[in-house]
C-alpha cells in the first residue's frame, strides 16, 4: 500500500468510517469496525471533458478546491473547479446513520462559455494479498470487486457507460475504457458514468454507492445484487437530510460545555477578553470549531458494541514511521473517556469499563499494551505497568462523574484483580504470576536481590544499610524506554487510591489499610529515589535524567503530590527550560528522536496548560490552549505533533488523545 499519512476528513456510522484527503480523495474505508478491515489500496475519481485525457480529481494543476463539513455534522464537501474548463464540481461524501454504505453525491456545473461533455470515472485498487485475492465482475451495472470474505460493490443509479476488468491502471489516463469480458482477476478496475452534456451555466447530479457485502452471510452474486436493487432505491437526497439532523441532534445532545447557549460566557473565560472584538471573537470561533469537531470525531473513532476506543484512523498501514495507529490502547483511551464524560457520552464510557476492560484483561489481572477494538489482542512489542493503573483509576473516574454504584459493582472483581497484580509490581515479583522465591539472591532489574522472603519483602528491602524499593521494570508510557518510571509508578498510585474509594462506596473495608500502604510507600519511594539531589527536581525514571514531560502525572492527573511542594515547582522550571519551544509549544522529553523530536506534542502543551489551570496561572493556560488552537486543521482536527516553523499538523491527525485533553483543558479553564 503506498503511504497516505494525512487523513484531512473522516465520515462513517456505527459500523463503517472513511477517511479523505484535503483534495476529496477517498484514502481509507474500514468495515465492519474502526480498524478493521481496510479495503483501499487507491480511489480515484475524474472526468473525461469533450476531447480531454482523463482530469484526476485529486492532482491536477488546473484544480483549485475547498473543503468544509456541512456545519455540525460528519458530511463531507470537496468542491473542486477545473480552470482549464471551468468545471466545478461539488462531491458531498456521508454515510447514512442507518445503512452500511457509503454515497458519493457529485453536482457538476459547466461555468464555461461552451458545452461541455462529461463523463465521470473511477479507478478502484483494493488491498489484496496471497490470501486475499481480488476478482472482478461487471453485472447489472455493478462493479463488484470480491475476494472470499467481502463483495466490494460500486455503482449508482446511472447505467455504467464502460468499465475495464484489467489492466485499467494506464488504460484509466485516456480517459477511455473498454473491456470485452465481463469478469477478471486483477485488484483494480475502472468504470465510467456519463454525465452528459452541460450547457453553459447547466448543473447535472450524479450519485455513487459503495457497499460492502459480508460473504460469510451471502455470497452469491444473485444475492448481492438483489440488495443492491434496494439500495438504488433509497432517497439520496433524504438519506443526506437525515445524517444532517442526526449529527445536528447528536451535537446538540452532547454540548457538555453548553457551549451554543452561553456564547458570550466562552468568550469572555476563554480569552480573557471582557470587550468583544474581531480577533477575539476569531480565538472563539476556532476553540468551538475544534469542541464540536471531538464531538464528531469520538463516536467514529469508537466500537459501539464492545466500548473500544481507537486512537487515530489508521495513517502508516507500512510503518514507515510508527508501529501503527489505529489500535485501542487502555492509557489513551481513559484520557479519552474523561473526555467522553463531560461530553455527556456516558453510555459509552460504561461500555468501555464493563464490557471492554473486562473482555481484555488478563487472567493475572493485567492488560496488554494494545487490542483492536473488537477487543482481541493487536500486535505489541512490550509491557506497560502504566496501562493496568490507567484502568482502575479511570473506572472512579467515570464513577465521580456518574455516580453509578451499579458501575462499581459491576467492575469490582476486575478492579481488584488489576490492583492485586499492581502490587506484585510493585513487590518485585513478576507480573506474569511468577513470585521471587524466598532466600533468592541475584539481580532484579537494576537492584540487587540478597535473601528475599515473605517476612522482609513487603515493600522495601535492606541493601547495604539503605532501603530500597523493588519493582519489575516495564516501558513507559512513550512506548521507547524500559525503567521504572515517575509516570507509571504515578499511575499506580492513583490505582490504589481509587480502589481505596471504590471499597468505600461498596462498604468493603478488607484490604484498604494495606492500599493506603502501598500508596505512601510508591510516593516516598519517588521522593526518595527518583529526585536528583543538585538540581532539586524529580528525574522521569531510575536510568537517566532526561527532563519529560511525563513527570507531569505526579501531580496530573494522579495527584500523588501537591503544586506547591518545592520539588515540582523546580521540575516545572525545569521543564519550561528544557522543553519548551520558540513558538510556546512542548515537546515531549529531551533528545527525542521520533520523527526528528523537535516538533511540539499537544497533548504536551495541553499538559502543560491543564498545570497551570491548577496553580491559577490562568493566562499562560489560555496561551497555551491558543497555541494548540492556531495548529487546527481546517475541517478542526488536532494532531499528534505540529511543525513548529509553519504551525501546521506533521503527524496524526484527528489523534484521540489530543482532542480529549483539549477537551479537559477547556473544562478545567471554565470552571
Amino acid at each position: 500500500m503506498e503511504n497516505k499519512y494525512y487523513n484531512e476528513a473522516i465520515i462513517g456510522n456505527k459500523d463503517i468510517v472513511a477517511s479523505f484527503s484535503e483534495k476529496g480523495e477517498m484514502l481509507r474505508l474500514f468495515y465492519p469496525t474502526r480498524d478493521y478491515k481496510q479495503f483501499i489500496e487507491t480511489m480515484y475519481t475524474g472526468v473525461k471533458v469533450n476531447d480531454s485525457s482523463l482530469i484526476y480529481f485529486h492532482e491536477d494543476i488546473n484544480n483549485r478546491y475547498e473543503q468544509y463539513y456541512t456545519e455540525n455534522t460528519n458530511i463531507i464537501n470537496t468542491k473542486i473547479k477545473n480552470t482549464y474548463f471551468n468545471l466545478v464540481v461539488l462531491q458531498t461524501d456521508f454515510v447514512p446513520i442507518s445503512r452500511d454504505i457509503i454515497i458519493k453525491k457529485l453536482t457538476f456545473t459547466n461555468e464555461n462559455i461552451i458545452d461541455l461533455n462529461v463523463n465521470f470515472l473511477i479507478y478502484s485498487k483494493l488491498l489484496s494479498n496471497y490470501n486475499n485475492m481480488i476478482g472482478s465482475k461487471v453485472e447489472n451495472n455493478v462493479l463488484m470487486q470480491y475476494s472470499h470474505d467481502y463483495t466490494f460493490c460500486i455503482f449508482s443509479k446511472t447505467s455504467i457507460q464502460s468499465y475495464r476488468l484489467n489492466n485499467s491502471g494506464e488504460d484509466i489516463k485516456t480517459g477511455i475504457l473498454y473491456d470485452k469480458d465481463y469478469i477478471g482477476m486483477a485488484d483494480d478496475s475502472g468504470v465510467s458514468f456519463d454525465v452528459g452534456t452541460l450547457k453553459p451555466g447547466e448543473s447535472k447530479e450524479i450519485e455513487i454507492f459503495i457497499y460492502i457485502n459480508n460473504n460469510k452471510e451471502k455470497y452469491k452474486f444473485d444475492e448481492i445484487i438483489q440488495e443492491i436493487e434496494k439500495i438504488r432505491e433509497i432517497d439520496t437526497k433524504k438519506e443526506l437530510e437525515n445524517a444532517r439532523k442526526y449529527w445536528e441532534e447528536f451535537v446538540r445532545k452532547h454540548d457538555g460545555l453548553e457551549v451554543f447557549t452561553q456564547e458570550e460566557k466562552w468568550q469572555k473565560l476563554l480569552t480573557g477578553e471582557e470587550q468583544t472584538n474581531e480577533a477575539t471573537y476569531k480565538k472563539y470561533l476556532q476553540m468551538r470549531k475544534i469542541y464540536t469537531r471531538t464531538i464528531l470525531l469520538f463516536p467514529l473513532l469508537s466500537n459501539e458494541e464492545t466500548g473500544g476506543i481507537s486512537a487515530a484512523i489508521e495513517i502508516d498501514e507500512n510503518r514507515t514511521k510508527s508501529g501503527r495507529y489505529s489500535y485501542c490502547w487502555q492509557r489513551d483511551a481513559v484520557f479519552v473517556t474523561k473526555a467522553l464524560d463531560i461530553l455527556k457520552m456516558h453510555d459509552q464510557t460504561t461500555k468501555f469499563y464493563t464490557n471492554f476492560s473486562k473482555q481484555t484483561q488478563s487472567k493475572n489481572g493485567m492488560w496488554e499494551q494494545r487490542f483492536y477494538t473488537d477487543g482481541r489482542l493487536a500486535p505489541c512489542w512490550g509491557y506497560q505497568i502504566d496501562e493496568t493503573a490507567s484502568i482502575v483509576y479511570g473506572v472512579y473516574e467515570h464513577y465521580k462523574m456518574t455516580k453509578d454504584k451499579k458501575l462499581l459493582e459491576e467492575t469490582y472483581e476486575m478492579c481488584q484483580r488489576a490492583t492485586e497484580a499492581l502490587a506484585k509490581f510493585q513487590l518485585g515479583t513478576f507480573p506474569f504470576g511468577v513470585s521471587v522465591p524466598n532466600g533468592v539472591s541475584g539481580t532484579f532489574g537494576n537492584f540487587a536481590l540478597k535473601n528475599i522472603t515473605n517476612e522482609n519483602s513487603d515493600f522495601f528491602v535492606k541493601l547495604s544499610g539503605r532501603e530500597r524499593f523493588i519493582t519489575h521494570e516495564s516501558y513507559d508510557l512513550w512506548e521507547m524506554n524500559e525503567g521504572i518510571h515517575l509516570y507509571s509508578l504515578s499511575a499506580i498510585y492513583a490505582a490504589f487510591k481509587a480502589m481505596i474509594q471504590i471499597k468505600r462506596e461498596l462498604n468493603i473495608s478488607e484490604g484498604i489499610e494495606e492500599l493506603e500502604n502501598r500508596a505512601e510507600n510508591i510516593k516516598n519511594y519517588c521522593l526518595n529515589n527518583l529526585y536528583d539531589e543538585e538540581t532539586k527536581t524529580f528525574k522521569r525514571n531510575n536510568k537517566d535524567n532526561i527532563t519529560d514531560i511525563s513527570m507531569l502525572g505526579v501531580v496530573e492527573p494522579f495527584e500523588m503530590l501537591d503544586t506547591n511542594q518545592e520539588i515540582i515547582k523546580n521540575t516545572i522550571q525545569k521543564i519550561e527550560l528544557n522543553l519548551r519551544t520558540y513558538t510556546g509549544g512542548y515537546i515531549r522529553f529531551e533528545n527525542d528522536n521520533y520523527l526528528g523530536g523537535n516538533n511540539p506534542w499537544l497533548i504536551a502543551t495541553l499538559w502543560m496548560a491543564l498545570y497551570n489551570i491548577e496553580t491559577k496561572n490562568i493566562e499562560e493556560a489560555r496561551k497555551q490552549i491558543e497555541f494548540v488552537g492556531k495548529t487546527a486543521t481546517n475541517n478542526g482536527f488536532l494532531a499528534e505533533q505540529v511543525e513548529n516553523e509553519t504551525m501546521k499538523a506533521k503527524w496524526v491527525i484527528g489523534l484521540g488523545w489530543s482532542h480529549a485533553m483539549y477537551i479537559i483543558a477547556l473544562t478545567k479553564l471554565l470552571k
